[in-house]
């Protein structure tokens, strides 16, 4: 799969796309601005052609990191894209000391739970009314992180 598309950093110049994918992924989007000043953390895109079809962000704060935001194409769903950005971003964690990793899901986002679950995820938590439009619970998990190992 990883022929048919490319994980990169993000650029100023994928911003427009990226809030586009924000837009029509969730009912309370992110601005452009927030995005912007993302740009200086891990933010990967993935792109295929000209095209981007999906982004992940992450905060990291010593040995422990959040990712912020995930999401993809609708019409590029369901083909392992998010897993993929999911990897990538622990395999960049992970190879910067980081040692656990936090995320907060809406409890009815049933696809989500499931990816998050598949890559390793287990609730540790739960924050009340954490969404906004609708207002909803968020369920708080979290993951250790995998260090590469180091040569001898």
């Amino acid at each position: 799969m990883a022929d048919r598309y490319r994980i990169r950093a993000a650029t100023s110049a994928d911003l427009s796309a990226v809030a586009g994918i924000e837009r029509a992924s969730f009912d309370d989007p992110w601005s452009l601005a927030s995005f912007r000043h993302h740009l200086a953390d891990l933010f990967l895109v993935v792109e295929q052609g000209e095209g981007v079809l999906g982004y992940l962000i992450a905060c990291r704060l010593g040995p422990e990191a959040e990712i912020l935001n995930v999401a993809v194409t609708t019409a590029a769903r369901r083909r392992g894209i998010a897993h993929a950005l999911l990897d990538a971003a622990l395999a960049q964690l992970a190879g910067a000391g980081v040692r656990r990793v936090f995320l907060e899901v809406r409890l009815s986002n049933a696809a989500a739970r499931r990816l998050y679950e598949r890559a390793g995820f287990a609730e540790v938590g739960r924050r009340r009314g954490y969404y906004h439009r609708p207002r909803e619970d968020a369920l708080v998990l979290a993951r250790a992180v995998d260090h590469p190992a180091r040569p001898a």
